[in-house]
C-alpha cells in the first residue's frame, strides 16, 4: 500500500496535478456515518435502538460472559471450569489480574451499550409521534439501566458493604460519546449514584414501555428489573410489590415443564410463556455468529468447560425435574441448560419473579399476591416436587439457588445473603465482602483515565 501511495503521489507531481490526485485520495469511509448525519429522522433513531439491543447481544454482553464469569466469580465448588483458557479459572480463583481480557471486555461492552443508548435519548426530538417516542425513550432507559445495575455489582462493593454513598461504583455517563478529549475522563460515581441512576431509568421505563412489544422490552421487563434492583437492596416491600406486578400481568406462564424453558431438542429455542426478556440469537446474529457464549461453555455438544460436581446435584430432591436437565457421562457432568446453539438466553423469567416475591414478602412479614409458601410451592410444582407445609428462608434461597442455576445469579445473591465462597484450589474460605469478589477496573481503563481509581488489592 505504501509503495501505491508514493507512486500515485509521483504521477500527481509529473502531471501537475496534485489537487485533484489529493481529491481521489479523500475518500468518504462507507463502513461509518458522521454523526451529525446519522441521526435525523424517526427510522434512523428506532435503527440505533435495534444497535443497542444488538450490543447486548455481544460476546461480552449478556450473551455469555456476564452470567458465566459472575457465576465463576461466586462458585465454591458446586462446578469447575475445565477449559484451558487461564482467565476464566482467575475468575473461579478469586484472583483476578487487572489486564485479564474478559474483565476489559465486560466493562467495554457495557460502555458501548450504554453510549448507544444515551445517542438514542439525546436524539428523541426526532420523534414526532407521542406513542412511538415513549417507547424508544422507554427501550433506551431499560437497556441502559440493565447494563449499569451489572457493571456496578460487578465492578463497585455490594449495596450492603459499607456505605453505598461513599463506596466508588463506575462512572455514570448519560449524554453520548462522540470524540475523545479530556471531558471524557470522569471519576467514578457512587454505587448509590449507580443504584438512583438505573431506578430513575427504570421507572421511567415502566411508565412509558407498552404492555407488549414483541421480544423487545415492555413495562413487565421494566418492573421485574426493578423487583431485581429493589431485592438487591433489602428493599423488599417494593421488591414484591414490582414482582407482583408481573405476576399479575396473565399473559406470563410458566411453562409445563422445566425442559420446556430450556430445551426443546433444536439449536434454536424460541421465546416461551414464561420469559419476560430475552436476548434473541440466530445462526445469522450476534458477534460470534450468533452463538449463544453460554452453550458454548456449558454445553456437552460444544466445548463443556464447565463440569457440574456432586456438591451442586446432591442439593437436588429425589424426584425435582430439573435434575433431568443434566447430561451424566464417564468423564463429566454438563448442563443440558444452553444446549441449543442458538438459543435464547433467558434473562428474566417468570419463576425469577416467584421466587423473588416469595422471598421478599417473608422477609418483610407481608403477602402481596399471595403468600411466600403458596409461591414456593408455584415453582416447586412446576418440578414434580411435593408442596410445602411450612417455610423458612433456608428453603426460599435453596430454591432459587437450584431454580436459577448458571443463570448468572449468584454473585448478586451471595453478597446480599453474606454467604461465602473458597478458592477451590487452597480451599481457602473467601467472605462475602472481600476484595476478590470484585472486578478490578480494567487496567487499560485506569492507563488511559488518570481520574479513576482502582479497586483495593489490585494496586
Amino acid at each position: 500500500m505504501k509503495k501505491i501511495v508514493l507512486g500515485l503521489l509521483a504521477a500527481c507531481l509529473v502531471t501537475g496535478t496534485v489537487t485533484s490526485c489529493n481529491n481521489k485520495l479523500n475518500v468518504e469511509p462507507v463502513d461509518a456515518i458522521d454523526a451529525s448525519n446519522a441521526l435525523n429522522t424517526a427510522a434512523d433513531v428506532q435503527g440505533a435502538l435495534v444497535g443497542s439491543y444488538t450490543s447486548l447481544q455481544a460476546d461480552a454482553g449478556y450473551n455469555g460472559y456476564i452470567q458465566l464469569m459472575s457465576d465463576l466469580l461466586a462458585e465454591n465448588g458446586e462446578f469447575t471450569f475445565v477449559g484451558t483458557f487461564t482467565q476464566p479459572q482467575e475468575f473461579q480463583r478469586k484472583a483476578l489480574r487487572r489486564d485479564n481480557s474478559f474483565v476489559q471486555q465486560i466493562w467495554a461492552r457495557g460502555y458501548t451499550t450504554v453510549n448507544r443508548t444515551n445517542n438514542v435519548l439525546a436524539n428523541l426530538d426526532k420523534v414526532t409521534v407521542a406513542a412511538t417516542k415513549a417507547r424508544i425513550e422507554g427501550e433506551a432507559r431499560f437497556v441502559r439501566s440493565l447494563v449499569y445495575f451489572d457493571l456496578v455489582r460487578l465492578y463497585g462493593k455490594a449495596w450492603n458493604d459499607g456505605t453505598p454513598s461513599v463506596n466508588p461504583g463506575v462512572p455514570l455517563i448519560l449524554t453520548p460519546t462522540t470524540a475523545v478529549s479530556p471531558a471524557n475522563n470522569v471519576p467514578r460515581n457512587s454505587v448509590a449514584e449507580v443504584y438512583a441512576q438505573v431506578i430513575s431509568d427504570l421507572t421511567i421505563a415502566e411508565a412509558k414501555l407498552p404492555a407488549s412489544n414483541g421480544f423487545f422490552a415492555t413495562k413487565y421487563s421494566a418492573a421485574a428489573l426493578l423487583a431485581r434492583v429493589y431485592l438487591q437492596q433489602g428493599r423488599y416491600a417494593e421488591a414484591a410489590a414490582a414482582a407482583n406486578r408481573v405476576i399479575a400481568n396473565a399473559s406470563f406462564s410458566l411453562t409445563p415443564s422445566y425442559s420446556d424453558e430450556f430445551y426443546q431438542g433444536v439449536d434454536l429455542v424460541p421465546t416461551t410463556s414464561e420469559d419476560i426478556f430475552t436476548i434473541q440469537n440466530t445462526a445469522q446474529s450476534g458477534s460470534n455468529s450468533g452463538s449463544n457464549q453460554l452453550s458454548v461453555f456449558y454445553s456437552g455438544n460444544q466445548r463443556g468447560d464447565i463440569s457440574i460436581n456432586d456438591q451442586l446435584l446432591n442439593q437436588f430432591e429425589a424426584d425435582d425435574d430439573r435434575k433431568n436437565l443434566f447430561t451424566i457421562t464417564a468423564n463429566q457432568v454438563y448442563s443440558d441448560k444452553y444446549d441449543g446453539q442458538y438459543g435464547t438466553v433467558k434473562l428474566i423469567r417468570l419463576a425469577e419473579m416467584y421466587l423473588t416475591r416469595a422471598e421478599a414478602n417473608f422477609r418483610a412479614g407481608t403477602a402481596v399476591g399471595a403468600t411466600p409458601l403458596s409461591d414456593i410451592n408455584t415453582v416447586r410444582a412446576r418440578v414434580n416436587l411435593p408442596a410445602l407445609t411450612s417455610l423458612t428462608l433456608p428453603a426460599i434461597l435453596k430454591e432459587r439457588k437450584l431454580e436459577l442455576a448458571f443463570e448468572g445469579f449468584r454473585l448478586g445473591d451471595l453478597k446480599r445473603n453474606q454467604e461465602s465462597t473458597i478458592d477451590p484450589v487452597t480451599s481457602t474460605v473467601i467472605p462475602w465482602n472481600s476484595p476478590r469478589l470484585v472486578l478490578p477496573i480494567p487496567l487499560a481503563e485506569i492507563n488511559a483515565n488518570p481520574n479513576l481509581t482502582q479497586n483495593p488489592g489490585y494496586n
